[in-house]
Order: structure tokens, then C-alpha cells, then sequence
């Protein structure tokens, strides 16, 4: 028996015997119902268009889920023209507004449609959860026509009206909005997001307001989003890091319109400072154009070289600060000859592409001057009272974590750090050496005290987690970096092939055999007979002839290069693994063009050995507590131990 005051406060939501049975007979009947669609994604970085199609899409499977219902009845054309529907419904409602193509007809004809792919993705659900996210307003309706069979005489004239209803009383656009947006909704159940939601693309702030728009939604933080997360929080390394990646990429929009970061402070100093400088080798990678904050390609070089200056500053001054990082060999302004324009690396000489350095005292290289100084603070400054950065900031750190097991699935960004034995990496910490699970549970409280720890109270500790998530962003034994080195120097400033090399950490090679995914399966007390790892962090080279599932079908890498800036190493768009009731498959996407067929190759890699149904989930799991207490509530009540009301 429960303790009798848990159970007195579950008897506020469940008053009596009879309420108490109801519930257990819907939770039981849940129970049985097939387990929803869980759809995992990773390495977003900033791409809003294509990953709100996926997401739209489904990733293929509302296309496919037309082509089930309708088949030979509708040419390849009208399902295609059906899918971007049900994808963009307010632009090609307006479209073809514009071009006088909507009538009763078409009007009435699309709605049967839509309904009819309704009811075959609601299927799976109950009628409660799919009412629930019905819209407002329309929520009656639509119900009546989901349920509605239409082979019943007596229904015919009263499903018939009820369109009539919608399209004369002029409200069929929004009714039509209304069927695609639910669609969408029924067919993701889960969202899993693995990481690398910024940099590099346009509007990571777009992906963001996405995200939060769904309704159940978990985010395993990647490097690129720790380094945000650092910014946010108020590390200056880190905000160096994030405007250096953005100046590099010609990402002013999200800055300025995304987040109202204010960049005139940079732009003004960078100019004055490097008028005379053409920045050459600092010229932006400009995959996209920005639409509100246009920079001209010379002064975003300038902005990118002072900014990088900066950086290197910065996080020399950190590295001296944490002996215990061992990164000394990532310091390198002090061993630059600034007389001849040249740096000693291992003992070799090299010659630097760019040897203007107006900001740097040699003999106090990591110094910032006052008017980098003064710059910084205004930019931190800037960071920390960004509402709408911070509002999307409270959203990764409540939805996220450094890892999540679910449904016997283990979601990570980048590793479990490995030794070159095979071991796992251990660190010494306050809390004693660390390794697998409970470095990863020791890295999530440190990242949340970096964020939510009042400094003024605990400024040594709050320091501490700050500089830590600089760490996690670049560090060697990093489990969201993954890398021996960030050669963001080497690659800048040399050039050289030999320099620029980043080896991954051995967890790489290791966790393609399937003994040391079990091993690390052990380490999180996961059932290793059924378990997957499933990462992101490392481009799949479809190209070379890699392929995105290893280890006996262990491990699953899912970055195949959302990002436009992977594309030509890649040869694709990035993947979605799908899994649903039947089986585990990968979605292998195309780049996105509007309009065009987008719909990614689905291939099944794992079938399930018999359908898996919600009492076999972690929900499930739920589930049957929830009906063990009801239970034992119902029988407080036969007892006389809690009165009924």
C-alpha cells in the first residue's frame, strides 16, 4: 500500500471509486494502442528552411502516408501538390488565391482529402488524444468528420453539410490550415533533437521558436550550443567564440534581428582599428545572404579579425587560469616573432598569412587592450539582457540535457570519452573521479549551475562552471567536442595540413563494435540486447561510402550534414531516423528547394520482432504506475481508509 497522504492528494484528482475505475479503464486501454513516432534529429545549425520541411514533412512519411491512402487514384502530381499543402498551407492557400484557382469545388474535393489522411494517421491514437490537439474553434467539426462512416445513410446529407458549412461560411482556408497543421501533429509524437541547433546557418532563432511551438520536444546539448549557452550565461570566450563563427559566416540576421545583439561597438573598432587592413584571410563564408542586416563584405573582415584577436585572448587568459585543462599547447600568441611574422610550433617555424597585429603587446600578448576591453563588456553586456535569446536559453536548459535514455534508446551529441585502451576517460573532479554516466550527470549540474548560479553569492563556483563551458565547447576530454584540438588558430593563421588536423577521440573506432556499445550500454544500465546509441557531431560522408549505421546496428551517427557548409563532403542533406511501431528507418534527405520533391529516400534498418505498443515504452511504464495507484486508491476506498465524495 502506497502511503495513505500520497494517496489522500490522488484522491483530490480521482474523488470517488467510480472515477477511479473510469481512469483505469482508459490507461489500460492506452496501454494497448500502438507506441507514437519518434523522429530524432541532429546538427541543425541554424538551417530553418530545411529542417522545418523535415519537420513539416514528417521526413518523407506524410508523403508516403498519401500515396498509402489515395495510391493509383491520385496522379504523382495531385499527391505532390496535396504533400506542399499540408506542408506551407498559408503560402500556397495565397498562391493560388493569387491566381484565382480556389472554388467550391476544389474547395470541397480538398477537404474529403485531407480528412481522409486524418483519419488514416490518427488511427493509432484514442479519440481523447487526438481531440486534444484538435484546433480551437474547428475542434467540433472536425471530430464529427473524422468519426463520421460515411456508408451510413442517415449520415450522408449531415457529413455533406458540414463541409458546405465551412466553405460557404468562408472560413475553408482556415479549416484547411487547421486539417494540415493537425497532420503534421499526429504523425511526430516525440522530437528529439541531438544536438547543434546553432551557427553556421542563417536563423538558428527561427529553429528555436519552432521548437517551442512543439508540443514534446528534448534537446541533447551539442558544442555549438554550449558555446551560446557559455555566451549567454556571460563568458566572454564564449561570446568571442559565437560572434567569430557568425562574422565568419555572414550571420548578421540572427544576431542583430534574432537576438538584438548590438554589433555597431564591434563594427565601429574594427574599422578604426583595421582601416588600413584588407582582412583578407578573414573574408566571410557567405552561404547565405542576410535580409535585414546587410554588412559589407569588407567590413564583416574586419568585424571577423577583431573579434578572432579578441578570442585568442580571451581564452589564453582562461587556459592560464585552468592549469588543469592542460591546453598549454593551444597558447600561441606568445610564441609568434611578431619582428618577422612568424610562429614556433613544435619546433618547426611557419610563416603566418597574416602578421598585422596592432592590438597585441609581445611582451603581454593576452592582454586585452582598454578599448578591447570596453568592447567586450558592451557585447557581454549585450548577451546577458537579450530577452529573446534568453527566453529560447530557459527553453534548451528545461528541455535539455547532456544525455537521454529513452525507450531503451541512449541520446548524446558527441562521445563517451574513450582512452586509447578502450577504457573510459576519467576525470578528477570535487566530487571524486569520473567517467561515463557520472561524468555526464556531473557536466549537466555544472552547465546548470553556469546559467542559474547567483554569482554574487558563490562567485568562485559560479567561475568555475562558466569556464567550464568554454571547456566543453573545445576541450580534448569533452564529451559534446569529442576532438583532440580546435585548430581554429592553425586553421586561420597557417594553413597547414599537418596543423589543422583534428583527431577524434577514440570512442569514435571503438563504438563501431558492438562489445564496446555494450559496454557503455552496462555503464547507463540499459538492456544491451535492445539498446541503440543513437549521436550526431560527425558528417557521414555518403560520398566516401559511409553509412550512417554501425555496430551490428548498435550505433547510429545521424549528422549527415543539415548544414549547407557539410554538403560537398557529405553528398547529402543530413538524415532523420524514424522510429515508429514497426520498425527503425533512416530518412536520408535532399537539399531543400521550395516546391520541389523533397521527399527523402526512407529506408527500414531494424524491424521490430513484434509491434511495439505503448505498455512497452517508458510511457507505458507510466502508465502502469499510474494504474498500480489508482488501484490501490480504489481499494482506500472499498476500505473505508479515505471517504468518497
Amino acid at each position: 500500500m502506497r502511503d495513505l497522504d500520497y494517496l489522500r492528494l490522488l484522491s483530490h484528482e480521482f474523488p470517488n471509486g467510480k472515477s477511479c475505475a473510469a481512469e483505469i479503464i482508459n490507461l489500460s486501454a492506452i496501454l494497448e494502442l500502438p507506441k507514437g513516432n519518434e523522429y530524432f534529429f541532429s546538427d541543425i545549425h541554424g538551417e530553418y528552411k530545411s529542417f522545418i520541411h523535415f519537420l513539416r514533412s514528417a521526413s518523407g512519411v506524410i508523403r508516403a502516408k498519401i500515396n498509402e491512402t489515395f495510391g493509383n487514384m491520385l496522379p504523382r502530381s495531385e499527391q505532390l501538390a496535396l504533400a506542399n499543402l499540408i506542408y506551407y498551407p498559408h503560402q500556397v492557400l495565397a498562391d493560388m488565391r493569387h491566381t484565382n484557382q480556389l472554388d467550391f469545388e476544389w474547395y470541397r474535393l480538398t477537404i474529403h482529402r485531407l480528412i481522409a489522411i486524418c483519419r488514416e494517421v490518427g488511427s493509432k491514437y484514442t479519440r481523447s488524444k487526438v481531440r486534444k490537439k484538435l484546433p480551437k474553434y474547428f475542434d467540433y467539426a472536425i471530430d464529427e468528420l473524422l468519426h463520421i462512416n460515411e456508408n451510413e445513410e442517415n449520415k450522408k446529407l449531415y457529413y455533406q453539410e458540414i463541409i458546405n458549412a465551412v466553405i460557404n461560411a468562408g472560413v475553408a482556408d482556415d479549416f484547411i490550415i487547421a486539417l494540415s497543421e493537425l497532420i503534421q501533429n499526429l504523425l511526430v509524437d516525440n522530437l528529439h533533437i541531438i544536438g547543434d541547433i546553432f551557427d553556421r546557418g542563417p536563423r538558428a532563432d527561427y529553429v528555436m521558436d519552432e521548437l517551442m511551438s512543439f508540443y514534446n520536444v528534448d534537446i541533447q546539448w551539442g558544442n555549438h550550443d554550449i558555446s551560446w549557452m557559455g555566451a549567454a550565461a556571460g563568458n566572454t570566450a564564449c561570446i568571442a567564440t559565437v560572434l567569430r563563427i557568425a562574422t565568419s559566416y555572414n550571420s548578421f540576421d540572427v544576431l542583430e534581428d534574432g537576438y538584438g545583439i548590438n554589433l555597431r561597438p564591434l563594427s565601429m573598432f574594427a574599422a578604426a582599428t583595421y582601416q588600413d587592413d584588407p582582412c583578407e584571410i578573414f573574408k566571410p563564408h557567405t552561404l547565405y545572404h542576410n535580409k535585414y542586416d546587410s554588412v559589407e563584405e569588407e567590413l564583416t573582415a574586419k568585424m571577423c579579425k577583431a573579434i578572432t584577436i579578441i578570442e585568442l585572448k580571451l581564452e589564453g587568459q582562461l587556459i592560464k587560469r585552468h592549469p588543469e585543462y592542460k591546453l598549454e599547447n593551444r597558447l600561441f600568441l606568445d610564441k609568434i616573432d611578431y619582428a618577422k611574422g612568424t610562429i614556433s610550433i613544435n619546433d618547426k617555424e611557419f610563416k603566418l598569412r597574416d602578421n598585422n597585429f596592432p592590438t597585441i603587446d609581445p611582451d603581454n600578448p593576452y592582454a586585452l587592450t582598454p578599448e578591447e576591453q570596453g568592447l567586450i563588456s558592451a557585447l557581454r553586456y549585450s548577451f546577458l539582457h537579450s530577452g529573446k535569446l534568453h527566453k529560447h536559453m530557459r527553453f534548451i536548459y528545461s528541455h535539455g540535457s547532456m544525455y537521454k535514455i529513452c525507450n531503451n534508446n541512449l541520446l548524446f551529441h558527441g562521445c563517451i570519452p574513450m582512452k586509447e585502451n578502450g577504457d573510459f576517460v576519467t576525470w578528477s573532479t570535487q566530487s571524486g573521479n569520473l567517467s561515463g554516466k557520472e561524468l555526464m550527470d556531473y557536466l549537466e549540474k555544472k552547465i546548470i549551475d553556469a546559467y542559474f548560479l547567483n554569482g554574487s553569492d558563490e562567485p568562485e563556483k559560479k567561475l568555475e562552471a562558466l569556464d567550464l563551458m568554454w571547456y566543453l565547447w573545445s576541450g580534448p576530454d569533452s564529451p559534446l567536442f569529442g576532438k583532440d584540438q580546435m585548430t581554429t588558430f592553425e586553421s586561420i593563421f597557417i594553413k597547414d595540413k599537418e596543423l589543422t588536423k583534428e583527431n577524434y577521440n577514440p570512442y569514435y573506432e571503438f563504438s563501431k563494435e558492438a562489445k564496446y556499445c555494450d559496454k557503455i550500454f552496462d555503464a547507463f544500465g540499459m538492456d544491451k540486447k535492445r539498446a541503440h546509441i543513437i549521436n550526431g557531431h560527425v558528417p557521414v560522408k555518403v560520398v566516401n561510402g559511409e553509412r550512417p549505421v554501425k555496430a551490428d546496428g548498435k550505433l547510429y551517427i545521424i549528422d549527415g550534414g543539415l548544414s549547407k557548409a557539410y554538403h560537398s563532403k557529405t553528398g547529402i542533406a543530413g538524415y532523420t531516423l524514424i522510429f515508429n511501431s514497426h520498425h527503425l528507418a533512416l530518412a536520408e534527405h535532399k537539399e531543400y528547394t521550395r516546391n520541389g520533391e523533397n521527399t527523402p529516400e526512407i529506408q527500414v534498418t531494424e524491424i521490430m520482432d513484434h509491434r511495439l505498443l505503448v505498455k512497452d515504452t517508458d510511457e507505458g511504464k507510466k502508465i502502469k504506475q499510474q494504474i498500480s495507484d489508482l488501484r490501490e486508491l480504489l481499494e482506500c476506498y472499498k476500505l473505508g481508509l479515505i471517504r468518497e465524495k
